[in-house]
C-alpha cells in the first residue's frame, strides 16, 4: 500500500504548522573505548566518568568497553547536539590513552581478549544488569552485543495532538495519542527502508568480526584486509550484525497497544527451547535471567520502540499501560562516521520529516505476517541498496517498484512536510536537508555507505577509524563546554557513586531471592 502524497493529512498539516511548535527530541549514543592500536579497550569504565549505573549522562551498555552518552530531553536541535558533544568533551578529557571508536562495526577484535561485561555495582539491580548482559552473551554471542548505534527519542507536543485528533489532555486523551503513534510506528515499518539508504554506514567491517561465524552471505576481502558487501548500506543492521532471527516466531502485532503490551509480556515468560539448553545455572553460577524467549523486554529487536518513563520499578511494558506511549525510539540509526559525536543536524531534520510524515498519512492495520513481510525490502537495502535497478516489493510482494520510484515518491511528500516547518522558522533548513538528500536517490554514491565505502578502501577499517578518532579526540578534548560545565560534570559524578552505594545498602534480599521474586512476577 502507497499513501497518496496528496493525502488529506498533508493538506491538513499545511493548514495548521503551529502544531509542530514544541516536538521533544533526545539522542542515545554508542561508542567502543579503545586503544591507541585500535584495539578493544581491556579497562574498566573509568571511575572518573562517575557510576554507570545511575549516571544521568554517561553509562555503559553490554560492555565495560561500551559507553553510551544520553541527552536530556530538549525541543532545540542545537541544543541537544550541543549537549551531546559536551558528554563527548568531558569524556574525551577523562579517558587515558583510550579513544571512542567513531563506526557501528567493532574494531579489530582480538580472539584471545575477553569482552568484559559491564558491571554496575554489588545491587541486586546492578548484579542483574550484569547478569541480562551475559544471558545475551550467552544467547547471541559478546560479539553481536559490542555493534554500536545512534537512537533517537521524539514525540509530538500536546498541541499536536489536540488540534490533530481532538484530544483535550494526555490522561484523558492517552490512547488516542497511543494510537497514533503506532500509526507512526506501522508505517516506519513499511518505509523506514530509507534510513538505512541515506544514513547506512557499516557496508563493510573487520574481518576479525567473522571469526568462525557462519554466513551466506558472499563477502568480498580488500587489499587491506577488511570485509565488504559491495552496494551494502548497514551490515549492523543485517541478520549478521545486531538483530535475532529466532524473535521472528513472536506473534507481537502493532495495531493496539494493549495486545502489544500483552505479546511482550508472553515472551518474558514463554520458555525457549535453544534457551533451555544454556540453563539458568552451572557449577552454581547464573548464565542468563531465565531461559524464556526473552530474558527482559528491553531484548526485543527492533528499529524502532514505542517507549514511556517508568516510574519507580515499573517494567516498560506496565508503563505504557498506565500512561500510553509517550515517545518513540528510533534504533535503525548507524554511527555517523563523519561526526565527532556520532550524528549530525541534517540526520535529526530527517528523521523529523520522516516521522512526522509516518504519522500523518494514513496507517493501515498490519498482520504479524505484514509485518515479518517488511523485513524483505529493510534486507534488500541493508545489503544493496544502492544495486542499480534494485526494486522492492509493495503490497507484501503482490508488485513491485524500482527503489528509486518509491524514493523519489517519498521525498516528494517530505518536502511537503518540510515547507511547512520551514514555514513555522522562517527559514528554508528542513527543505535544504531534504533537497540535498533525495540527490542521493538518483546518486548513490552521495549516500553515507558509499562515502564511508571509499574511504575504507583507501585507508582500511583500522587506518581510516585510528585516524578519525585520534582526530576527534584531539577535537574533543580541547573545546570548552558550552552548555554544561566542569561542575555539572563533577556534582553528577559524586551523586551517581552516592546513589549507587544507596541502592547497595538498602537491598532487603539477597540476589537469589531478588530474581525469585522478579521472575515470579513479571507477567
Amino acid at each position: 500500500m502507497i499513501p497518496d502524497v496528496s493525502s488529506e493529512a498533508l493538506f491538513w498539516l499545511e493548514a495548521n504548522p503551529q502544531a509542530l511548535q514544541g516536538i521533544c527530541r533526545g539522542l542515545e549514543r554508542e561508542t567502543l573505548r579503545i586503544n591507541t592500536k585500535g584495539n578493544l579497550a581491556q579497562t574498566s569504565h573509568p571511575e572518573t566518568l562517575g557510576a554507570a549505573l545511575t549516571h544521568q549522562w554517561i553509562t555503559t551498555d553490554f560492555a565495560e568497553a561500551l559507553l553510551e552518552f544520553i541527552t536530556p530531553v530538549t525541543q532545540d536541535i542545537h541544543h541537544m547536539l550541543t549537549l551531546l558533544r559536551d558528554i563527548h568533551r568531558h569524556v574525551a578529557r577523562n579517558l587515558c590513552d583510550e579513544w571512542m571508536w567513531p563506526m557501528s562495526m567493532p574494531c579489530f577484535i582480538d580472539s584471545t581478549q575477553p569482552i568484559q561485561l559491564a558491571q554496575y555495582g554489588s545491587s541486586n539491580i546492578g548484579l542483574m544488569k550484569t547478569l541480562y548482559r551475559k544471558g545475551l552473551k550467552n544467547r547471541y554471542s559478546a560479539l553481536m552485543q559490542i555493534i554500536s548505534g545512534v537512537h533517537y527519542n521524539f514525540s509530538f507536543p500536546l498541541a499536536f495532538w489536540q488540534a490533530h485528533a481532538g484530544v483535550s489532555d494526555i490522561e484523558r486523551g492517552k490512547e488516542v495519542i497511543s494510537a497514533g503513534y503506532l500509526g507512526l510506528i506501522r508505517n516506519y515499518y513499511r518505509f523506514g527502508w530509507i534510513i538505512p539508504y541515506v544514513f547506512g554506514a557499516s557496508p563493510g567491517m573487520c574481518e576479525s568480526f567473522i571469526n568462525s561465524r557462519q554466513t551466506n552471505l558472499q563477502f568480498k576481502k580488500a587489499p587491506s584486509g577488511f570485509i565488504y558487501l559491495p552496494y551494502a548500506t548497514s551490515l549492523r543492521m543485517s541478520d549478521f550484525g545486531y538483530t535475532n532471527q529466532s524473535q521472528n516466531q513472536l506473534d507481537i502485532t502493532l495495531n493496539n497497544l494493549k495486545k502489544y503490551v500483552f505479546g511482550l509480556k508472553q515472551a518474558t515468560c514463554t520458555p525457549y527451547t535453544d534457551y533451555q539448553r544454556i540453563g539458568l545455572q552451572k557449577n552454581g553460577r547464573y548464565l542468563q535471567l531465565n531461559t524464556n524467549i526473552l530474558q527482559l523486554e528491553n531484548e526485543l529487536y527492533a528499529p524502532i520502540r514505542p517507549k514511556r518513563v517508568a516510574q519507580n520499578e515499573e517494567s516498560p511494558s506496565d508503563a505504557l499501560l498506565r500512561g500510553g506511549i509517550e515517545y518513540i525510539e528510533v534504533r535503525s540509526l548507524d554511527i555517523n562516521p563523519f561526526s565527532p559525536i556520532g550524528i549530525d543536524e541534517e540526520q535529526v531534520r530527517f528523521l523529523d520529516l520522516f516521522l512526522i510524515w509516518c504519522t500523518l498519512v494514513e496507517a493501515p492495520k498490519m498482520s504479524a505476517k505484514e509485518l515479518l513481510c517488511t523485513r524483505i525490502n529493510w534486507n534488500k537495502v541493508i545489503l544493496e541498496g544502492r544495486k542499480p535497478g534494485l526494486t522492492l516489493v509493495v503490497d507484501c510482494g503482490r508488485s513491485k517498484q524500482p527503489l528509486v520510484t518509491l524514493s523519489k515518491w517519498l521525498f516528494i511528500a517530505l518536502r511537503r512536510v518540510a515547507e511547512t516547518i520551514d514555514s513555522n522558522n522562517g527559514d528554508i533548513e528542513y527543505q535544504r536537508v531534504c533537497d540535498k538528500l533525495m540527490a542521493s536517490v538518483d546518486q548513490p554514491e552521495l549516500t553515507l555507505s558509499a562515502r564511508i565505502l571509499k574511504e575504507m578502501k583507501e585507508h582500511g577499517i583500522l587506518g581510516l577509524g585510528l585516524n578519525l578518532a585520534n582526530q576527534y579526540f584531539q577535537i574533543l578534548s580541547k573545546e570548552p563546554l558550552e552548555v554544561l560545565n566542569q561542575l555539572s560534570f563533577d556534582e553528577e559524578q559524586v551523586r551517581s557513586w552516592q546513589y549507587q552505594l544507596e541502592l547497595e545498602a538498602t537491598d532487603m534480599l539477597s540476589f537469589d531471592d531478588f530474581l525469585t521474586n522478579r521472575n515470579n512476577h513479571s507477567y
